[in-house]
């Protein structure tokens, strides 16, 4: 059962939106690797939005992720591809099916 999750958007800079698709799109292995990633999403809002949406049965596997390799490619890619800081925010499960 999950019960918290992480809803994370990313503003891509002009010309690296493909680039931040393509980023997105590899890095479904590494959360497949994850074992407490319930689910992981990675979606495109608009033509430079993106976003991420994953769950977690606990608080443990929310903070093994944000502490993991998805989280640090990201980061360490942050000030060639996005426009700002991604905005990632904590939530609560309350219903999932």
């Amino acid at each position: 059962m999950v019960t918290v999750g992480l809803q994370v958007r990313l503003e891509a800079k002009p010309g690296k939106e493909q680039v931040v698709a393509d980023f997105l799109k590899s890095a479904l292995p590494l959360a497949q690797n994850e074992p407490a990633t319930v689910t992981w999403y990675a979606v495109q809002l608009g033509p430079s939005t993106f976003g991420i949406f994953d769950t977690f049965p606990d608080d443990a596997g929310r903070q093994a992720h944000l502490n993991g390799p998805i989280a640090a490619a990201l980061m360490a890619n942050a000030a060639d591809l996005l426009a700002s800081d991604p905005v990632i925010e904590m939530v609560d499960i309350l219903a999932a099916k």
